[in-house]
């Protein structure tokens, strides 16, 4: 790949207005590796932006989610993390990876692109699922740098939604496994969350199921350890020093056994796990609870997905600071929590 090439964007796969970068990444036993930042800016551009961090088994697809994100100001990026979407090659392991840390090369680079190459003032970082604890994560070690001014976190997984055994003794067993034999799979999605989201299965959703198929791809020792020494960090306590926004659904459910409420829950993740993790973020941190929300809330079937938007526009509007171009679009806001992590 030539420097060229590493420094432009180009079509993206989600046509007119949006646009993706390559990012280039340290090689690992797999070979070559790659991220992907996609690009949607307003007309002569913003001096805030949002940075959007994906789930397990996913990839950036929700194009109103940019919108809404648009229509507040911002100019919106998304990273397709590495082996993930657009980032992943024919020579790796779909969505593999042994140490979460390793994710922070390719959030540093999308944070020096949006605010140093691209001239934003502001950065507003928003992760999913697996995307909301790595952000956590990664906001925490980078707290103090002027690097992240607010933290959205969608249905974040800060637990494994999984009995007292498996989250003790199975941990302990994924450890060993995950070091000595890392590629072994040790368990599988339901294919339940997808069918219902997706176009071809009566869903409201089309996104490209190469990238996201029904079933997932499989969960193996390594990839576990990794997010299961995550989780223990979290656990632990962070200290995240901007205002952070987590939402979830008001309830969870099995969607084997209660197949009728796949469309009003949380069928991935046990809510109440973030709930009470939520406090351990750090000292700013607002918890709301959408009714009727599933897993990723802005793909909630209405109301819940609008009661979502509803919400983080009012955390928005009282908590991310304005840049000096949109100083008066900022009336009434509150501006003294909205320090730079």
């Amino acid at each position: 790949m030539t420097t060229t090439q590493q420094h432009t964007y180009g079509p993206d796969v989600l046509g007119e207005g949006y646009e993706a970068r390559t990012i280039p990444l340290r090689p690992d036993e797999e070979g070559e590796v790659v991220a992907t930042l996609v690009r949607r800016a307003l007309p002569g551009g913003s001096r805030r932006a949002v940075l959007y961090v994906h789930g397990f088994v996913d990839y950036f697809f929700q194009q109103h989610l940019a919108d809404a994100w648009l229509g507040a100001g911002f100019d919106f990026y998304a990273l397709d993390l590495r082996k993930y979407g657009r980032s992943l090659r024919e020579h790796q392991s779909p969505n593999y990876i042994t140490a979460l840390e390793a994710y922070d090369e390719e959030l540093d680079a999308a944070a020096r692109i949006i605010r140093e190459e691209e001239s934003h003032d502001v950065l507003v970082v928003m992760g999913h699922s697996t995307g909301g604890l790595v952000t956590s994560l990664w906001a925490h070690d980078r707290r103090g740098r002027g690097i992240v001014d607010a933290l959205v976190l969608n249905s974040p997984w800060f637990d494994l939604n999984a009995g007292f055994l498996q989250r003790t003794v199975g941990t302990l067993a994924v450890r060993k496994l995950g070091t000595l034999k890392p590629k072994t799979v040790v368990s599988s999605l339901g294919s339940a969350y997808g069918r219902f989201l997706h176009r071809e299965s009566s869903g409201e959703w089309d996104y490209d199921l190469a990238w996201k198929p029904h079933r997932g791809f499989p969960v193996v020792a390594g990839w576990l350890r990794a997010i299961r020494a995550g989780h223990a960090r979290l656990n632990r306590g962070l200290a995240i020093d901007c205002p952070v926004f987590v939402a979830c659904s008001d309830a969870s459910s099995n969607p084997v056994r209660e197949p009728d409420r796949v469309s009003s829950t949380d069928v991935v993740l046990d809510v109440g796990q973030i709930a009470r993790r939520t406090p351990k973020l750090g000292g700013l941190v607002t918890l709301v609870r959408i009714t009727g929300g599933i897993h990723d809330l802005t793909l909630s079937p209405e109301p819940a997905r609008s009661a979502f938007f509803a919400e983080l526009e009012r955390w928005r509007a009282a908590y991310v600071p304005a840049g000096p171009a949109d100083s008066g679009r900022t009336e009434g806001r509150r501006e003294g929590p909205g320090r730079a992590c």
